[in-house]
């Protein structure tokens, strides 16, 4: 079962950003006499991973997607419930307002159009600043979800990259994100570092509104 771990995993984004098509090299076990050779001797081709940035009309997937992870971290899948049409809304909204505060980075499924393999979101917020991070600027990344077949693809890093990227656009400094047990490693991987003290959290009783 996938927990959530008691702290925040930051990254410090740097360097330049590459063009608004993004694409990942990643590898495949492939013939004999292609690729490059495993330490096992297994024979790899590399492949591209075409990562693009999600639009509105992908909202629904997102949601699938979110789901995915949800049942992954609870064991158990998601009750459907009025959670996927707000967030759906959320995601309507909020990909097509002008002050680009949230991107989805997604990888569609080779085999399915119209179905997503795997995405990552993120979301900009401005803090008052301090001396690491002066203009205050901070991501938040959530919502990091493979569907089971396409997993060890490398489709999961691809969105994240993709998504670091983008917040080195925006001059983003500081990029914080809640790890699971089995993302960690993923997330070490890219740079994200545990942040001192504990992660709090208070559940206030909000009715549910639709507007």
């Amino acid at each position: 079962m996938a927990s959530w771990p008691d702290v925040v995993f930051r990254h410090l984004p740097v360097g330049a950003v590459p063009g608004r098509l993004r694409r990942f090299r990643s590898a495949v076990p492939g013939r004999r006499g292609s690729g490059r050779r495993s330490a096992r001797g297994i024979r790899y081709r590399p492949f591209v991973i075409n990562v693009r940035r999600a639009v509105v009309a992908d909202a629904g997937e997102i949601v699938r997607l979110r789901g995915v992870m949800l049942a992954d971290i609870d064991q158990l899948d998601p009750a459907p419930g009025p959670w996927q049409q707000a967030s759906r809304e959320v995601l309507h909204r909020r990909l097509a307002e002008p002050a680009d505060l949230m991107a989805v980075f997604v990888v569609d499924d080779p085999a399915r159009p119209g179905v997503l393999a795997a995405c990552a979101t993120g979301t900009i917020e401005q803090r008052l600043g301090g001396p690491g991070n002066p203009d205050g600027l901070t991501g938040y990344v959530f919502n990091v979800a493979t569907e089971p077949v396409h997993r060890r693809r490398g489709y999961a890093r691809a969105c994240l990259e993709a998504l670091l990227d983008w917040y080195r656009q925006r001059g983003v400094g500081k990029v914080d994100l809640r790890a699971s047990t089995d993302g960690e490693p993923l997330y070490r991987s890219l740079g994200f570092v545990p942040t001192p003290g504990p992660t709090l959290r208070l559940s206030l009783p909000v009715a549910y509104r639709r507007n």
